[in-house]
């Protein structure tokens, strides 16, 4: 894992990125350096990959999510065309190769940890750039603009009260911000576990039951047979009433305090209960901790940099598409 400025800088490149309106009014969120400093401390800018690893990514994982992917055609038309049958590999074999060649080149500490453990550097590499590609750039790529929706239609009371925590919690440790700092951030914290209750940034699972098993709602129960498959949708869950009260509306304070905190084992978004961690006996998403990090990172440096700000909310095949409408830079 590279150093925090490795983590810092290129999320507070991707703020400026997506926070400086262009002349059309449109902005674009730009995560592209963050997975490979952060990572592997290297910049793909400065490789051979250069400026086109964000949309070879995102090609790649196009194919990987076509089957649940919805492109705003009719339905019949999206049924045959990409839900019906793989799409054909070749089709981003030459672009995964210029993505596999970054991380082979890129990751060699990583690729020698892996050969000590018996696994080959290329199985070790294909691994890398699928946790990195598709689960923490995917994830950026969804989540990122998903935090801004959020926050942005929460208003500038919101803002101004994160702004004045954020700030306040780095003046008292002398101006640097740390992991113990963040933890000084309550509503902070609280604003980006909502941001994941509301909208999980992966809502739908699929698995077969590996045995039989029960499934227990609040009133019923439901028997599975070993090998049927099953679908699970996050939001059943993390927007249940009987957990939740107003479970459809975004709740900024809703995970402060002890009995705030208790909820956080019904929070989903990781394939998992928040208050668990991932291991090699779960199914719980990998990069859960880092992922957390970077979200809160993200919400903290932007308030450092900007009071309150206005978006337009549209959409893309990936997320949401934000347009930030107007600025209002730090004046405390």
């Amino acid at each position: 894992m590279a150093s925090r400025g490795a983590i810092v800088e290129p999320i507070t490149s991707s703020i400026s990125d997506t926070t400086l309106p262009s002349e059309t009014g449109e902005t674009k969120l730009s995560v592209k350096k963050i997975p490979g400093r952060a990572y592997f401390g290297s910049n793909p800018v400065d490789t051979k990959l250069g400026t086109d690893g964000p949309s070879l990514i995102a090609k790649w994982v196009l194919f990987q999510l076509a089957p649940v992917l919805s492109l705003g055609l009719p339905k019949y038309i999206e049924d045959l065309l990409i839900h019906t049958f793989p799409l054909p590999s070749f089709l981003v074999k030459k672009d995964y190769k210029r993505l596999y060649d970054f991380f082979y080149e890129s990751a060699g500490s990583v690729l020698d940890e892996a050969e000590k453990m018996g696994i080959s550097r290329e199985e070790a590499c294909h691994n890398l750039l699928f946790a990195t590609c598709f689960n923490t750039f995917g994830g950026m790529k969804i989540f990122f603009p998903n935090i801004l929706k959020w926050i942005g239609n929460a208003g500038p009371d919101l803002h101004r009260s994160l702004a004045k925590e954020i700030r306040s919690v780095i003046k008292s440790n002398g101006g640097e911000l740390s992991l113990g700092a963040m933890e000084q951030m309550p509503l902070m914290k609280s604003v980006v576990y909502e941001a994941f209750r509301i909208e999980p940034p992966v809502p739908a699972q699929y698995a077969k039951a590996k045995v039989d098993l029960l499934i227990e709602s609040h009133d019923a129960v439901f028997e599975v047979k070993k090998g049927e498959m099953l679908f699970g949708y996050q939001p059943f869950a993390t927007k249940d009433p009987i957990i939740f009260e107003r479970a459809e509306e975004f709740v900024p304070e809703r995970f402060m305090g002890v009995e705030g905190e208790k909820l956080l084992k019904h929070v989903f978004w990781s394939n998992g209960p928040e208050t668990e961690h991932p291991t090699v006996e779960n199914k719980q998403c990998a990069g859960k901790e880092f992922v957390v990090l970077i979200s809160r990172l993200f919400v903290v440096e932007l308030f450092r940099r900007y009071d309150t700000f206005e978006i337009e909310v549209g959409t893309s095949t990936l997320g949401a598409a934000i347009n930030i409408k107007s600025l209002n830079k730090a004046s405390f």
